[in-house]
């Protein structure tokens, strides 16, 4: 078997040996080159381009986001981006996914020989191989694995109460991951600003998803906030659902409400799709409507399935229209989905949906 030939692009020497050693520990990685600058980078990269590249965001010459966009748009290439400023300032983690980085993670800041044995070794290896299988150019999604526990929805929310409910306000909840920042905003952007109240599970970490609703907040027309405890959700409003708790919607008479819950991580993620369209199935039955865009892993399939056994109307983009096709792959497959469509039309079949009820 051929293994995942990997390009690291970083400033700092150290790093780069603590990395380049990391990644040859893998059976299925190979490091076939290093670079101080995204300048150097490139001329070596052009003698033996990379499957996949681990880039830094601070560094000379040339900064880590302009570098993304410079290769994506020129020879679209899998990129992990690894640096310390992701975790301080939000925003470049959005905008490095926004620029076509498959992953953000966290460069670790102290103490490297301990990390070289540590499980946190485990991420980076295994965000690099799940960006080897993101066909960047093609859009075509392979397979997917990951490193964390696999609990369902039964661990935070029981689904024997789940049943169809009547006489409530619409909903529209919708679960994205890898690919997901810039679906869910064209998906919003092409929303009607008087329509139902809509809640967004977007995989991300504590800190990002808040400056995710603020960054949506300046560039849609609807009003976008990160969810909070007991918040009661108004018509033409969307509530990002925040990093590291679940996000479950709840009714209280005709009147919908959310409620932050902690608790294990769900198909691998907190918060987790399968909770809030569980919770959804609870609340709301044949007045939600439930939405999957793309990601990787099947968070969301289960709760996708007991959405269309409530009588919700459900909905998930094309593989075609997809960076990562596992998660409507897996809701599809299990059969809880009413309508497969790219993305463009998404939201035109969600308003239809909603004027034919």
């Amino acid at each position: 078997m051929n293994k995942i030939r990997v390009f690291i692009v970083d400033d700092s020497a150290v790093m780069r040996q603590v990395l380049g050693e990391v990644i040859e520990s893998d059976p299925q990685l190979t490091v076939c080159g290093s670079a101080p600058d995204p300048l150097i980078a490139e001329r070596k990269m052009v003698k033996d381009w990379p499957d996949v590249v681990v880039l830094d965001i601070a560094m000379p010459k040339m900064d880590g986001i302009a570098f993304l966009r410079h290769i994506m748009s020129t020879h679209p290439t899998p990129i992990v981006i690894c640096s310390a400023k992701t975790e301080a300032d939000p925003q470049l983690s959005l905008e490095a996914l926004s620029s076509g980085a498959i992953e953000v993670i966290n460069k670790p800041q102290s103490q490297l020989n301990d990390y070289l044995h540590s499980q946190q070794v485990v991420v980076i290896l295994n965000a690099i191989k799940q960006a080897a299988k993101a066909k960047v150019k093609t859009l075509k999604y392979i397979g997917e694995h990951s490193y964390r526990t696999h609990n369902n929805a039964d661990v935070v929310l029981d689904y024997k109460s789940c049943s169809p409910t009547e006489g409530a306000d619409k909903v529209i909840v919708i679960g994205a991951s890898t690919g997901g920042t810039e679906a869910v905003r064209h998906f919003l952007h092409h929303t009607p600003i008087s329509g139902p109240p809509i809640v967004v599970v977007q995989h991300m970490p504590e800190k990002f998803t808040r400056a995710f609703a603020m960054r949506l907040n300046n560039e849609i027309e609807q009003t976008v906030v990160e969810a909070s405890e007991g918040v009661e959700l108004k018509a033409g409003w969307v509530y990002i659902a925040p990093g590291g708790v679940h996000t479950l919607l709840k009714r209280k008479q005709t009147h919908y409400y959310l409620e932050l819950k902690d608790g294990p991580l769900v198909s691998r993620h907190k918060p987790s799709v399968d909770v809030l369209f569980r919770s959804a199935a609870k609340a709301a039955g044949r007045d939600a409507i439930g939405v999957i865009l793309t990601g990787m892993g099947d968070d969301g399939a289960q709760g996708m399935l007991e959405l269309h056994h409530a009588g919700a109307r459900t909905f998930a983009q094309s593989e075609a229209s997809c960076l990562i096709y596992g998660m409507p792959k897996e809701a599809i497959e299990k059969g809880g989905v009413d309508g497969v469509y790219a993305l463009e039309l998404l939201p035109y079949q969600v308003i239809k949906s909603l004027e034919a009820r």
